[in-house]
């Protein structure tokens, strides 16, 4: 299966890079290469583009897709929380510009395989990593009921995650649940029939929860911000895509942290605690894909951009 997937808020993201023809730049999450490949017909034989992912098929379809700019791209298959040591490994102390595009490739939704679908009948897996164990099979057969529902509801924002937890306990204790069908006929009968009409497929929010769960794409994120702002050069900016409220919330906060660090009581009539921001937030309100964007790709329906610029003070 042909790798294949529309980047998002695209002209809006490189616009917020303030791409420097000779600066470096950093795709954290390179997936087909769609970002990246806008990033290098902007630099100069002295600019460079690092280009990161956990998915060896992205990988491969990046590497051909950027084929044109090999000499200024480098490629590292990782996750992006191990993006600082891996560059500085190789010598680079700061970069001009970081992005990272936090949803899941259109391949990588639409390739039964992988068990991200919820649309066809495959294995439970869901890792973006193939090389890592777990998948979402082994969660789903051995959390606990509670674990299963915080993972459910706080990942999925799932209503009836309390009874979808119980539910995929009492089957599993017939035998194990290995495929994404057997997951999503449990979910189906978890719910009232009222709400399995409306809101889409039944099982999205559940099937969001364990991808989240399996690849711990949340405690990854809120992990990475703000060693990659002190990564930045003065000037240089951080744009995160975002495709749901959970990591949203993570960005917003973490961005607005790094503005205003200062930790003292409000009562207190100047700063002692010596914490001085590391730059300013450029999105007062996230960026959002057009009405001619979504009706194009509408998996960009749900997406938002937020931009942070680094200054030193």
């Amino acid at each position: 299966m042909e790798f294949k997937h529309t980047s998002v808020l695209l002209e809006e993201t490189i616009e917020n890079l303030k791409i420097k023809p000779g600066g470096i730049y950093v795709d954290g999450t390179l997936g087909g290469g769609g970002h990246a490949l806008e990033v290098c017909r902007r630099l100069s034989a002295t600019g460079s583009l690092i280009g990161i992912d956990q998915d060896e098929d992205a990988i491969a379809a990046a590497g051909e897709r950027l084929r044109e700019y090999k000499d200024r791209v480098t490629i590292l298959r990782s996750n992006y929380c191990n993006m600082v040591p891996e560059l500085k490994k190789r010598g680079i102390q700061a970069v001009d510009g970081i992005l990272l595009d936090l949803g899941v490739s259109s391949y990588q939704l639409d390739n039964a395989d992988r068990g991200f679908t919820y649309r066809e009948d495959a294995p439970l897996d869901m890792r973006m990593d193939r090389d890592q164990t777990r998948t979402a099979a082994e969660i789903v057969n051995t959390y606990g009921e509670e674990e299963l529902y915080r993972v459910i509801r706080d990942y999925g924002e799932e209503k009836c995650a309390r009874s979808i937890a119980r539910n995929i306990c009492r089957t599993r204790s017939a035998g194990p649940i290995t495929t994404t069908g057997e997951l999503i006929e449990i979910v189906k009968a978890s719910m009232p029939a009222k709400m399995r009409a409306t809101g889409g497929h039944p099982a999205k929010r559940t099937f969001q929860a364990l991808r989240i769960e399996v690849n711990r794409e949340l405690e990854v994120l809120e992990e990475s911000l703000d060693g990659m702002i002190d990564f930045l050069r003065d000037g240089g900016r951080l744009c995160v895509i975002t495709f749901h409220s959970l990591e949203d919330r993570i960005v917003k906060n973490i961005f607005r942290r790094n503005e205003h660090p200062c930790t003292c009581p409000p009562e207190f009539p100047v700063c002692v605690c010596g914490k001085k921001p590391k730059g300013f937030v450029v999105t007062r309100k996230p960026i959002v894909p057009t009405e001619e964007e979504i009706e194009a790709n509408r998996r960009a329906k749900s997406s938002k951009l937020r931009v942070f610029e680094r200054r030193s003070a």
